[in-house]
């Protein structure tokens, strides 16, 4: 009788998940060099140092860790677990949004590039069919999130469409600071660049004034939706 292989070592499972780590990280940097349309995995394996088999073993294929690259950019902008800890925070709903906004900031304005900003923005402009991964792992479960915070400030229930419409909005400026080449925000726009915590003060303003407008109007007994 066979006896069953023996469970892989400790070592063995660090290792696998250091290659699987390197194989992300790499390719996402192709990724956002190439697009996925050009991006090979032998490329993304040669750089990663690895089999060219190591994409297939870690990932199921190119197209799956194309997958895995998109929920792990956003990761990089945004985390999950790091707005969860927010969330449950005893601070005020607004001092909460500003926490989580300035993460936000510090990753687009800030100082320093990551292949995860160009993976975006690739993503955001052109879309593959791999982005309904990216909407469902990462966007919704911090949507949802995002949506609990929101309607704390809006006194808002969770179906209202202006609770919606203003978690939408929100994202607007969010968007445009991770899209803004760099040479444009530190040549035309510098201000954007040269104090994160006041940039985060002025975008938290911005976005207050327009919920609570949002907030004014819902609350109206006859207001339309």
């Amino acid at each position: 009788m066979r006896k069953p292989s023996p469970a892989p070592s400790r070592t063995a499972r660090q290792d696998g998940d250091a290659t699987r780590q390197t194989l992300l990280d790499m390719a996402g940097r192709v990724f956002a060099e190439r697009g996925f349309a050009d991006a090979t995995s032998k490329e993304i394996c040669s750089r990663a140092g690895t089999n060219i088999a190591a994409v297939n073993y870690h990932f199921g294929g190119r197209e799956q860790l194309y997958e895995a690259v998109l929920v792990e950019a956003h990761h990089h902008l945004l985390r999950l677990e790091d707005m969860q800890a927010v969330a449950g925070a005893e601070w005020a709903p607004r001092q909460k949004l500003r926490a989580i906004l300035r993460g936000v900031v510090q990753r687009t304005a800030g100082p320093g590039a990551h292949w995860s900003a160009r993976v975006m923005i690739r993503e955001l402009l052109a879309p593959t069919a791999y982005a309904p991964a990216l909407v469902h792992k990462a966007i919704a479960p911090k949507a949802t999130v995002m949506l609990d915070i929101v309607s704390e400030i809006l006194d808002l229930p969770p179906d209202s469409p202006g609770l919606q419409r203003g978690l939408f909005f929100l994202m607007a400026p969010c968007l445009s600071l991770l899209m803004a080449p760099r040479a444009m925000r530190e040549d035309v726009f510098p201000a954007l660049s040269d104090d994160l915590d006041a940039l985060t003060d002025d975008l938290l303003s911005y976005a207050l004034a327009g919920l609570d407008a949002l907030a004014a109007r819902y609350r109206t007994p006859d207001s339309g939706n």
